[in-house]
Formats: structure tokens, sequence, C-alpha cells
């Protein structure tokens, strides 16, 4: 929470590892929390005192259209190509004391991994003298305010693209200097740089460059003999605005970066480390990766953090609409071509 009144500047909750997401999971509906042909999975659970438990229905899985897949009109022979999309769903709902959260991975036609996370729910609030203006919140009501705050998640990618010998690029694309190459003065360039060792990995989203992570495997090409590659798109997504020096900035390290690269280890599985509650911090991403170890050709392991910073408005109150956050891992030389080519056309009345 960024009010850093009495009242709200100690709250930090680690939902995941503080509360355990799986514990806080829903027994989902159908028809409500989802739509369609649908099969759903029991997650197992361990109780406080290790007895196993059930909640029914923890896991959502269906099949939904997503509108048009892809298109062409040619005019000079006067016929269309349209197809639709679709994308299997799996998802989970939990609730986290107040706050609800939706998290939906998505596997497209076109080879598209998508992770979005539904934010909704209950906002924390303030009350208000008459006539009072806060700071580090936005007035709800002319009696009640939200606290600015962020929502932050780190998605731990285990990938291993054609094999375990990956490297990862930043791509960041520029506008190249007007002159003899660019007489137009229109060119612009996507320039590729190798993150070699893990302090190297160490990023930040940026927008302005259309800014993305490609994943290759070097030893296994595609029929352009380039190397095979996924590329890890990021939404315009926040790091960490509290101080490095507060409770939360030591013990949320990995939040201060929307990406880290580490070599695969075993024992290396939460962002935060093992034991985030009431740790001084420095755990986790940060004490691994002062090792600085090469990430190059080797089984490496991406930690992404994306999130919401959220600058609460009345029309959240007194349930809050969902908001949205996500990224997409994306193809990117891993086909030889559209893998949705093959798609037959649908049939029905519009």
């Amino acid at each position: 929470y960024g009010d850093p009144g009495p009242m709200h500047g100690w709250k930090n909750a680690f939902d995941a590892s503080e509360w355990g997401l799986g514990k806080m999971a829903n027994s989902l509906e159908q028809g409500c929390d989802c739509l369609g042909e649908i099969r759903y999975l029991d997650a197992v659970m361990t109780g406080e005192r290790g007895h196993p438990y059930v909640i029914p229905n923890a896991v959502c899985i269906h099949e939904e259209d997503v509108g048009i897949g892809w298109k062409h009109v040619d005019f000079a022979a006067g016929s269309t190509e349209v197809r639709r999309g679709r994308r299997l769903v799996v998802s989970s709902i939990v609730t986290a004391g107040n706050y609800d959260y939706g998290f939906y991975w998505y596997f497209h036609l076109d080879g598209t991994i998508e992770m979005e996370v539904k934010l909704t729910g209950i906002v924390t609030t303030i009350a208000l003298s008459p006539g009072e203006m806060p700071t580090h919140a936005a007035r709800i009501t002319p009696e009640l305010a939200a606290p600015n705050h962020q929502h932050l998640f780190c998605a731990r990618l285990d990938v291993d693209l054609d094999g375990t010998d990956n490297s990862v690029y930043e791509v960041d694309v520029t506008a190249d200097a007007a002159g003899a190459d660019n007489p137009w003065g229109n060119a612009f360039t996507a320039h590729a740089t190798l993150l070699d060792t893990e302090q190297a990995a160490q990023r930040v989203v940026d927008p302005g460059s259309s800014r993305v992570w490609k994943v290759v495997n070097p030893n296994v090409h595609n029929a352009a003999g380039d190397p095979v590659g996924y590329k890890l798109v990021p939404g315009p997504t926040p790091a960490l605005l509290a101080s490095p020096e507060s409770s939360i900035g030591r013990r949320a390290g990995f939040a201060t970066r929307n990406l880290w690269v580490t070599p695969y280890a075993p024992d290396e599985r939460w962002a935060a480390g093992d034991y985030p509650n009431q740790n001084p911090g420095g755990d986790g991403l940060p004490r691994w990766t002062a090792a600085d170890r090469p990430i190059v050709d080797t089984d490496i392991v991406l930690w992404h953090t994306f999130g919401v910073t959220h600058v609460v408005r009345p029309e959240e109150w007194p349930v809050m609409p969902v908001e949205r956050t996500g990224f997409s891992f994306v193809p990117a030389g891993f086909f030889d071509a559209n893998p949705a080519l093959d798609v037959p056309p649908s049939h029905g009345s519009g």
C-alpha cells in the first residue's frame, strides 16, 4: 500500500506465501465462473495439521471463441478467407481477504501462450473527515477513500525451447538517425542484446522501445535458418514503487525488476525465497543472482514481475469491476509459417 499513515503504511500482503493462494481457491460453478463444455479438476490441499482435504472444482478447463484468428480479402480475385480463433483456457480463482484474483492461462491456435490475472473484489477503505482531501488515497464517496496500492505478481517460466540449451536476448526497436542510409528519415531497427549473466538480465519494461525478451535455442534452426524462438511480451506493467529501504522493498526485492533470468536450480522456486513471512529481506532472487552466474546456452528460468498500480475510482465501489494484467509468450521463429493455416472455415449465420 502507498499510504504512509499508521493504518496502512505497514500493509504489504504476500498472498502466495503468507496466505497460501491454493488454500484460498474457490470451488468454481458452471454458468458463472466458467461457460461452455467444461472439465473441472479438484485440488488436494494440506491443512494446518498436515491432513489432506479436497477443494472441489478448483480448476476449470474449457475452450472458447476469441474472434477472428486470421483474415484476408483478395479484391482482385473477389474472394475472402477468414478463420475463427479459439483458445484453451485453464483457470482458477482465489479469494484473498477482500480481493478476488482470477488466474487464466490461454493457449491459442497460433502457438501463443497468454497469462491473464483478473482482479476484482472490494477495495480497502479509509474514513474521511468532512471535506478532507487525502494525498495518498482516492476519494470514492464523500466519507470514504481507498489507498493507492500495487498488485505485483511474479511468474516463474521454466522454458525448455526445443531442448535445454537456451539463451535470452533483449530486443528494443529504435529509430535510425537520418543520413545517407536513411534518406527518407523513416527507418527503424530492432536491436537484439544478449543477456549473458544474471546481473545483466535484471531488466525493466520499456514500452517506448517496444521492448520484448526473446528466448532462443541456438542449436535448432527454423526454415529461414534462424534459431527457433519465443518472445516474452510484457504489458504496460510497473515495478515496485516502494523505497528499497522499506520493509516491502527489502522483502520483495524480486518486484524491483520486471525480468530476472537464472540458471535452472530445483531449489529456487519462489521469487521472494522460501520463507518471506517476517523475513528481514534480501532472500530469493536478489540473493541467488548475486553470484552472477552465466545464462548463455544453458537450462534457464525466466522470472517475470507484472501487475497493476491501482489508483481507485468511484466506479470501483462497492464492488470492483474486473481489472486485467498479464503477459504473452509468443512464437518468434519457432514455427516455419502460421501454425493456424489449417484451421477449417466456420459455417454459420450472422
